[in-house]
């Protein structure tokens, strides 16, 4: 018995063409309410970021790819920063001539160091509602080196080997799109952190569903009871799922609900 189910935002909860939930998705996110089932988030998203896309009362919210896990209203129940020794490395690479833009994700602000053709395509794509500012290098440096959660860096997947490997040794890429990748502490994934989220509210896995459409999806779609993979996404995401579904513009949340025999 479902008794929880967890959505990925951008390209599963919210449509890439729209920017918006589907009103079906809405409406079926309140007849699953209604079933008494509890409903969370689970996103690379940051929780600034995550709060933009509705006022749906989620029962909790894994951000930061499950680096920062919120319970009910606010609780913070999870929180694990990159190691300054991998911030470190990157502030001296950034800068010499291989730089890459990137966004600091702090618990309280999040900024980045400059806007590239990459960070211009990406904003077009996921529209947040209020995109990190821009900082000077000694200013990003130092808001840095006050503990950063999550990165959000704009390099392609050519260079990932490289920059993973002699930058950040602790962290690991938690990639859903070749214009950037987001970097976060090793052992950190959206399985992780829905296993905090269901110690907290004591639920098991085997009563669990999750959805999503990307890379960064994959941990919590093959660890979930039952998993759903949109119909956009790639076909490794596809493999790692249970069933695929539609896209968020063809209805997917609410058909998969529907085929699962959670809502009318």
């Amino acid at each position: 018995m479902i008794k929880a189910i967890f959505f990925d935002i951008d390209g599963t909860l919210v449509s890439f063409r729209t920017h918006c939930i589907p009103d079906s998705a809405l409406r079926a996110l309140g007849a699953l309410r209604e079933k008494g089932i509890r409903l969370f988030i689970a996103s690379g998203r940051h929780p600034s970021d995550i709060f933009t896309v509705s006022d749906f009362p989620f029962d909790g919210y894994v951000a930061l790819n499950g680096g920062y896990c919120i319970a009910g209203s606010g609780e913070v129940i999870f929180r694990q920063e990159i190691d300054p020794s991998d911030i470190e490395r990157m502030i001296r690479w950034q800068q010499g001539p291989e730089k890459f833009a990137c966004v600091l994700a702090g618990e309280r602000e999040m900024c980045l160091n400059f806007v590239d053709e990459r960070v211009t395509r990406v904003r077009k794509l996921v529209e947040t509602g209020h995109p990190a500012p821009v900082a000077p290098f000694e200013e990003w440096s130092a808001i840095a080196r006050r503990g950063v959660l999550q990165l959000i860096a704009f390099f392609g997947p050519e260079r990932e080997a490289e920059i993973m490997g002699g930058v950040f040794p602790h962290c690991r890429s938690m990639r859903w799109n070749p214009l950037f990748t987001d970097i976060v502490p090793a052992g950190v994934n959206k399985a992780e952190g829905i296993d905090r989220m269901l110690e907290h509210f004591g639920l098991r896995l085997e009563e669990v569903m999750a959805f999503g459409d990307g890379g960064n999806d994959i941990p919590m779609l093959e660890h979930v009871g039952t998993s759903v993979a949109m119909g956009n996404a790639d076909p490794a995401v596809k493999k790692a799922a249970d069933y695929v579904t539609t896209s968020p513009d063809d209805h997917g949340i609410a058909r998969a609900l529907r085929r699962f025999g959670l809502i009318e």
